[in-house]
This record gives structure tokens, sequence and C-alpha cells, in this order.
């Protein structure tokens, strides 16, 4: 296994968590600036307020997304199966 092969393994595993993590991260994060907002209009500083929707979010977001994520996790790992004899040799 050459030092090339395995720095682009490693570049594609990051791509792949990259990706897969980026609905969870965006959905957060807009539901965090959501809330954010409205508490400094409302003048609110419950500290709950902060977290369980952001929560929320990202439950939802596992349950939109969640199909689609292991689908590329589980092509990018049978690809890593199938050229298995290749990174050995």
């Amino acid at each position: 296994m050459s030092g090339d092969l395995v720095i682009q393994l490693a570049q594609q595993s990051l791509f792949i968590v990259l990706i897969v993590s980026a609905p969870m991260l965006g959905l957060g994060l807009i539901v965090g600036l959501m809330v954010s907002v409205f508490q400094a209009t409302t003048s609110i500083q419950e500290q709950t307020l902060a977290f369980i929707p952001k929560i929320v979010a990202v439950f939802v977001a596992i349950l939109i997304f969640g199909p689609w994520m292991l689908r590329i996790m589980v092509e990018f790992v049978t690809n890593i199966f199938v050229n298995l004899p290749y990174y050995i040799g």
C-alpha cells in the first residue's frame, strides 16, 4: 500500500464524513441562529430554550436524511471491501 493510496483513502474518508454530517450540522446551525435571534428580541435567557430545539432539529435531520446517509456510508465501505486486494497488494 503506497503513501499516495493512503492519502487518497484518507481524503475520501474525510469527504464522506463532511458530506454525511452536513445536513445535521446545517439544521442545527439554522435552528440555533433562529433561537438566538428569538432570545435576543424577547430578552428570554432560558438555557434549555437554546438546546431543546437544536436537539429536535438534529433528530429530524437524521429521520429525513438517514437513508441517504446510510446509502453513502454503505457505498463507501463496500468500495473499500471490494478493493481490499488492491490495497493489500
